[in-house]
């Protein structure tokens, strides 16, 4: 596979940062790197494009300490590793990174937590994505099932898949880089996208020929979601037109997984814009929903409760609806899974339940 125009541009930038240290070098000076505040204090909530930003708070790194030295040379040193793989045709996961810097000698990393951020932190100076310096997470993406053709890169070539004839019951596994040079979205008659949070009822949609009666293209978010499934429900959203719904347990991190989905997370707050799909409506397990079909239920724990309180004040969940659920959980200290729908059978969430609430969203 020949290096595609995003990955010859991410070298070119690399390089740059690289010879930017080497100049100030040659010129007697001491390196430099700016970098935005990488904290909580300089995250804020974009109210324009609904999505997590950055905000205007600058950070220096310098090599006047030792500390500092040790970063500039991790950089100099990160920026060859993922120009080598890139010219060689190579890809490496985080986790192989954080090993090969064992051969760095003073530039190794002391944990893959510092690999990590600075993997990052060249995304950010770079303006190029990971996925570009072809580093991938060791975690696989999503599962796709629902009548959408695609085309992705194999040893091979390019090869096209439709992700409902030529699939198994798991769907297709979502690769870690969806950009068009390696991933296209063709032909699909769906109506609509649905990730969906468990495997199992993932698997139930499926089993009950929920995608082929209402045209839904599933999404398994296999958990808190990667940055390649949020990538590809956002690029379905914008180049397909089409709504996004977000269907998860009811708990604290099953809310904040749909707010990963619709506005960004912190982590990823420098690629919100090219990740989150701000009109992604939640069609999961609500406390109104625990009431109305008298759902079986676990009690909230104490985490549970801090998180509750916690998305009170997150912006993300400042409109009416989230404040209202919110609250009627912390009131009734109890949280429900998704799969508590099947008290009424293993038919009533496709026949009854998703159907109810999406005729209720416009999405049918």
């Amino acid at each position: 596979m020949a290096t595609n125009e995003r990955q010859k541009a991410a070298m070119e930038n690399l390089t740059s940062i690289v010879g930017n240290i080497y100049d100030q070098l040659d010129a007697g000076n001491v390196p430099v790197m700016e970098l935005p505040l990488r904290s909580k204090k300089n995250i804020e909530f974009n109210v324009q494009h609904n999505v997590w930003t950055y905000g205007d708070l600058r950070t220096m790194r310098t090599s006047k300490t030792v500390q500092g030295a040790q970063m500039m040379l991790r950089t100099v040193y990160t920026a060859d590793f993922i120009n080598e793989m890139i010219r060689d045709n190579k890809s490496s996961t985080l986790r192989e990174m954080y090993y090969i810097s064992e051969g760095w000698e003073r530039a190794k990393f002391n944990s893959q937590d510092e690999s990590n951020l600075l993997a990052e932190d060249l995304e950010i100076v770079s303006k190029c994505m990971r996925e570009d310096f072809k580093l991938r997470p060791e975690e696989s993406g999503a599962h796709i099932y629902g009548n959408l053709d695609i085309s992705t890169q194999t040893k091979k070539g390019m090869k096209k898949f439709n992700c409902m004839d030529d699939v198994a019951e798991t769907g297709f596994a979502v690769p870690y880089n969806v950009e068009k040079e390696n991933f296209e979205i063709a032909d699909t008659d769906a109506k609509f996208v649905m990730a969906i949070e468990t495997g199992g009822m993932f698997a139930r949609l499926i089993e009950n020929g929920f995608p082929e009666k209402y045209g839904a293209i599933l999404v398994h978010l296999s958990g808190q979601p990667a940055r390649s499934t949020r990538r590809f429900i956002k690029r379905l959203n914008e180049e397909k037109r089409l709504p996004v719904t977000v269907f998860t347990d009811g708990d604290p991190w099953s809310f904040r997984i749909f707010a990963s989905v619709a506005y960004g997370a912190i982590k990823t707050a420098h690629i919100s814009e090219y990740l989150a799909t701000p009109t992604a409506q939640f069609i999961g397990i609500t406390a109104s929903d625990i009431l109305n079909y008298e759902l079986p239920t676990d009690k909230l724990s104490d985490k549970d409760l801090g998180a509750l309180n916690a998305e009170l004040t997150d912006p993300r969940f400042k409109d009416g609806f989230w404040v209202g659920e919110i609250q009627a959980m912390l009131e009734m200290k109890k949280k429900s899974e998704q799969q508590a729908l099947a008290k009424y059978g293993l038919d009533f969430v496709t026949d009854t339940y998703l159907p109810e609430k999406l005729g209720d969203m416009g999405v049918l």
